[in-house]
């Protein structure tokens, strides 16, 4: 039978793809993009920067910048080489999509994709992608770079998917009355979202067969309850551990944690309860909070209940700001197993 053996959770922010001094560029985006207080509230950014405390100037500083950045490349070789070692079967990748394949003329709430192979385009002027647009502006040209490294470089490669696997899931969720979508095919002309292309260009060594689920984390009506993504996840690993095969299978969860407003305490108390195994604060967590960019916690929540069977190995949490109204991502990461 089929077992998970290995997971792990990682931020896939475009931070993690430029330079330490280049992280204060953000707030010429920042400036203009939609914000939200700790308690969910809509804020702008203005009005966080009036509230923001004077100590946030020494979180900003190119020494600060210089700590976190090397923190998080650290992390990120502890995840490849720990993926790499693990020797999987099939990886499962638990993800979002910023309205790159769907949008709201078809908008799935949870989607297992099927297809044989997942392609990788190389970006192109005007994708779509993680930030690509800001207040109806077209990207600068620094984000465009940042972004076009979720993607291959020249010519578009077709990733392995484990669609025997996929396809399993997709009736023995159904069978656990997730009435889950499902595909064989992206659109045409288009690739994996920057979630997935992260976790294909950043953590994989070799390619291993995926198995990719798409979260609808960011829009409203139909984004999962916390509960039901801890459920989910549970059900996941339930259907593996069914699978006739012998199979060793990972778990990855991409996204997150609060940005684009930083939350350290929602960030903080979602480390807490992965590590502690708290369901129950995890199943909990306010839905108002689960907002803009902290929506992406969904994807650790999920990953939580597919991974309880196995310990917490080892976070690495770095609060990454970038500018003084305290925007930027929760960096985190993590393996099990």
């Amino acid at each position: 039978m089929a077992s998970i053996v290995f997971g792990a959770g990682t931020s896939h922010t475009p931070m993690l793809n430029m330079t330490a001094e280049e992280w204060p560029l953000f707030e010429e985006v920042d400036r203009h993009r939609p914000h939200q207080y700790p308690d969910g509230r809509a804020a702008t950014y203005d009005e966080l920067l009036v509230k923001a405390p004077a100590s946030l100037q020494s979180e900003i500083t190119p020494d600060k910048h210089a700590s976190r950045h090397g923190e998080a490349m650290a992390a990120l070789g502890r995840l490849r080489d720990g993926l790499g070692e693990a020797r999987l079967d099939a990886l499962i990748v638990v993800g979002d999509d910023h309205k790159e394949l769907y949008h709201d003329d078809n908008m799935p709430a949870v989607l297992v994709y099927r297809g044989k192979t997942i392609a990788n385009v190389p970006n192109r002027t005007g994708r779509t992608t993680a930030g690509s647009h800001v207040d109806g502006a077209r990207r600068p040209n620094w984000m465009q770079r940042a972004a076009a490294r979720y993607y291959e470089e020249s010519e578009t490669r077709h990733y392995p998917v484990h669609a025997g696997l996929a396809n399993y899931l997709i009736g023995a969720l159904i069978d656990r009355e997730f009435d889950v979508s499902s595909a064989n095919a992206l659109p045409a002309g288009e690739g994996e979202g920057h979630a997935f292309g992260f976790v294909h260009r950043t953590l994989m060594t070799a390619a291993i067969p995926v198995v990719p689920i798409v979260l609808n984390t960011y829009y409203p009506p139909n984004q999962p309850s916390p509960q039901r993504c801890y459920r989910l996840g549970q059900a996941i690993r339930e259907a593996v551990e069914t699978y006739p095969e012998d199979l060793r299978v990972g778990v990855v969860a991409s996204g997150g944690l609060s940005h684009f407003t930083i939350d350290e305490q929602l960030d903080r108390e979602v480390v807490r309860a992965l590590k502690e195994k708290d369901a129950g604060a995890l199943q909990d967590l306010p839905r108002a909070r689960l907002n803009s960019g902290n929506s992406e916690i969904r994807n650790w929540i999920c990953a939580g209940g597919a991974l309880e069977h196995l310990d917490l190995r080892w976070v690495t949490y770095c609060p990454g700001y970038r500018t003084p109204a305290g925007t930027g991502t929760g960096l985190c990461f993590a393996r099990w197993g």
